[in-house]
C-alpha cells in the first residue's frame, strides 16, 4: 500500500510538473508561429517591422533571463524557491498575452509602439514564470534518469497544449469574429490565455521541491563559473540550432498555405473529405511530438543522450531536404503530412533530451564549482529558446521581404511573386536542414555522456551529504 500510494504520488507530480508546460506551449506556439503573420496581414505593420520587433526585444531578453535566474535561485518560502513564482505570476501570464493580440485602432506609428511594449511585457512575465518553472527540473529530483522522465511528461503535456491551440486557434477565431478580422485573433487569445491561468494553478498544487539547494557564492562567481562551464556553452548553441530549427519551420507554416497551398484545399481518404489548412498541418505535428517524447526516455537509457541528440539532428536534415521536392498535389499534400509526422516525432524526441540535458549541466556546474545556480542555467535555456525564436521568426520575415512578398493579402496566392514562393519553400525545408546540421557540429563536443554523469550523481550525493 505504501508503494502503491508512492507511486500515485510520484504520478501526480509528473502530471502536475506536466501542467506547467501545456500551459507556457499554448502561448509559446501561438507566438512562433501565428504572431509573425498577425503582425504582418492582421495588426497591419510592415514585414520588416514586425522582423525587428521580434528580434530587438531579445536585447531586454539578454538581462531578463539571467536577473530571473539568479533571483529565484536566492528565493526563499514555504513553498520553495521557484514554485512560487508559478502561483504569483500566472494571471499576469494571462492578461499580457491578451494584451500582446489586441489591435487598438491607432496610426500606425502609434500601433508600433503597441506593439513593441506588448511584446516586451509577454516576454518578461514569460520569464518571470517559466525560468523558475524549468529550474523546478533541477530541485525535484537528483537522479538523472528521473529527471528525463520529468521532462519527458513536460514536454508530452506541452505539445498536447500545443495541439490543442493550434488545432483550435483558426476555428475559434474564425468563430469569435474571423481569421481576417483583429477581433476574431482577440478573443481567441482570451480563451487560450484562460485555460493557461488554470493550468499553471494545477502545476503548482500538485508538484513539489524535494532538495533544498543554497547558494553559497556571490551573483558574480556565479556567472563566473557559469561562463567557463563548457557544457553549458555547447548545450547553448545546440539548444539555439533546435529552436531555430523548429521556428524556421513554424513561422513561415502560416505564409506557407496562405500562398502555396491553395485555399480552401480538401483532403480525401475514402469516403471522407476534411480540409487542409496551417491549423490541421500543425497540429497534427504536435500529435507526432507527443509520440516521439514518449520514445525519448527508452532511447536515452539505451544509446545515452549525446548519441540520441546526433540521430536525430541526422534524421531532421535529411527530412527537411526531402520536403522540398514534394510537389503541391493531392498525392504530394498526403506527402506534406507524412513529412510533417516524421519531423515532428523526431522534434518531440529532442524536446525533453535538452532539458534533461540542462538539468545535467546544472549537476555538474554544482559539483565542479560547488555553486547552486539552477535557476541561472535554466534561465539560460529560457533565453536561447527565446532567441532561437527570435531570430528564426525575424530571419523568415526579412527573407520574405527580401524576395519582394506581399504582405496584407492573405488569400492571394496569385499576387505573390515567384522568388517570394521560391524562399517559403527554402524555409520549410534547406535553411532548418542546415541548421541541424551545425547542431549536429556543435553536440559533437559535448562531453556530459552517461558514464560522466554516473560520476557526477556519485560525487553530488556524497558532496550534498556533507554539506548538510
Amino acid at each position: 500500500m505504501v508503494n502503491d500510494k508512492m507511486v500515485n504520488i510520484k504520478w501526480l507530480r509528473h502530471v502536475g510538473y506536466g501542467f506547467g508546460d501545456m500551459s507556457s506551449s499554448m502561448f509559446w506556439k501561438v507566438f512562433s508561429y501565428y504572431l509573425p503573420f498577425f503582425y504582418s496581414n492582421i495588426f497591419g505593420l510592415s514585414l520588416k517591422d514586425a522582423g525587428i520587433i521580434l528580434l530587438v526585444t531579445r536585447i531586454w531578453d539578454a538581462v531578463s533571463d539571467p536577473m530571473m535566474g539568479i533571483l529565484a535561485d536566492r528565493t526563499n518560502t514555504r513553498w520553495g524557491k521557484y514554485r512560487p513564482y508559478l502561483l504569483f505570476v500566472a494571471p499576469l501570464f494571462s492578461i499580457a498575452g491578451i494584451l500582446l493580440f489586441t489591435t487598438p485602432d491607432w496610426g500606425y506609428s502609434a500601433k508600433l509602439v503597441w506593439a513593441y511594449v506588448t511584446y516586451i511585457l509577454m516576454m518578461t512575465i514569460y520569464t518571470g514564470i517559466n525560468v523558475p518553472y524549468g529550474a523546478m527540473l533541477g530541485v525535484m529530483t537528483d537522479d538523472s534518469q528521473e529527471k528525463t522522465v520529468y521532462s519527458s511528461f513536460r514536454m508530452f503535456f506541452a505539445y498536447g497544449g500545443s495541439f490543442l491551440a493550434l488545432f483550435l486557434w483558426e476555428p475559434l477565431c474564425n468563430a469569435l469574429g474571423g481569421y481576417d478580422n483583429p477581433q476574431g485573433w482577440f478573443w481567441a487569445m482570451v480563451v487560450i490565455a484562460s485555460a493557461c491561468f488554470l493550468l499553471f494553478l494545477c502545476c503548482f498544487s500538485l508538484t513539489k521541491e524535494e532538495l533544498k539547494t543554497v547558494s553559497t557564492v556571490s551573483i558574480g562567481a556565479d556567472f563566473k563559473s557559469l561562463l567557463s562551464n563548457k557544457p553549458w556553452w555547447l548545450l547553448i548553441g545546440a539548444a539555439l540550432c533546435f529552436n531555430l530549427f523548429c521556428t524556421v519551420r513554424g513561422a513561415s507554416v502560416a505564409y506557407y498555405f496562405a500562398d502555396i497551398i491553395p485555399a480552401q484545399t480538401r483532403l480525401t481518404i475514402g469516403g471522407w473529405s476534411f480540409l487542409f489548412y496551417a491549423g490541421l498541418f500543425l497540429a497534427v505535428g504536435e500529435v507526432s511530438n507527443m509520440i516521439g517524447v514518449a520514445t525519448c526516455v527508452p532511447l536515452a537509457a539505451k544509446f545515452g543522450k549525446k548519441t540520441t541528440f546526433i540521430a536525430v539532428n541526422v534524421g531532421l536534415c535529411i527530412l527537411s531536404i526531402l520536403f522540398f521536392f514534394i510537389p503541391v498535389t493531392h498525392t504530394g499534400m498526403w506527402l506534406m503530412l507524412i513529412a510533417q509526422v516524421l519531423i515532428s516525432l523526431l522534434t518531440g524526441i529532442m524536446s525533453p533530451l535538452v532539458w534533461s540535458m540542462y538539468a545535467d549541466v546544472s549537476d555538474y556546474a554544482e559539483q565542479r564549482y560547488k555553486t547552486a545556480s539552477t535557476g541561472l542555467i535554466f534561465s539560460s535555456s529560457s533565453m536561447a529558446q527565446k532567441f532561437g525564436g527570435a531570430i528564426g521568426g525575424s530571419a523568415a520575415l526579412w527573407l520574405l521581404a527580401a524576395c519582394g512578398y506581399i504582405s496584407n493579402q492573405p488569400s492571394a496566392v496569385s499576387l505573390q511573386p515567384d522568388s517570394a514562393l521560391l524562399c517559403l519553400r527554402y524555409l520549410m525545408s534547406f535553411i532548418p536542414a542546415a541548421v541541424s546540421l551545425l547542431a549536429i557540429l556543435i553536440v559533437s563536443f559535448y562531453p556530459l555522456t552517461t558514464a560522466k554523469m554516473a560520476q557526477i550523481d556519485e560525487q553530488l550525493k556524497f558532496q550534498r551529504q556533507h554539506a548538510q
